[in-house]
């Protein structure tokens, strides 16, 4: 499938249950998400504003993609797979990948 030019964004609901053990997968995270393209648009533990519906962590983290595929490629690498089995035994995440438009 060839590239095109919509970004791509990944959504995250986190709650960081392992503060300690969670800081060596933020030291390794961005060197990888830029060797992707990625572009971190908010990243907070603040309280959240629940307008409507529900919404399972108080943590939210909105990355930017420069298409589909640069998202993908992200998720799929080696070594943010391996990066991200610290987040999954340290925090829980809800983590959804929706295409630009």
């Amino acid at each position: 499938m060839p590239e095109h030019n919509v970004p791509a964004y990944f959504i995250a609901q986190i709650q960081i249950d392992e503060p300690e053990e969670y800081q060596s997968y933020l030291d390794g995270f961005m060197p990888i998400f830029d060797r992707h393209g990625g572009r971190l648009l908010t990243v907070s533990s603040k309280p959240i504003e629940i307008v409507e519906g529900s919404w399972a962590y108080d943590g939210v983290v909105l990355m930017e993609f420069p298409s589909l595929e640069a998202a993908r490629a992200w998720k799929d690498d080696p070594d943010y797979a391996r990066l991200a089995s610290i987040r999954q035994r340290t925090a829980r995440t809800n983590l959804i990948l929706v295409d630009g438009i």
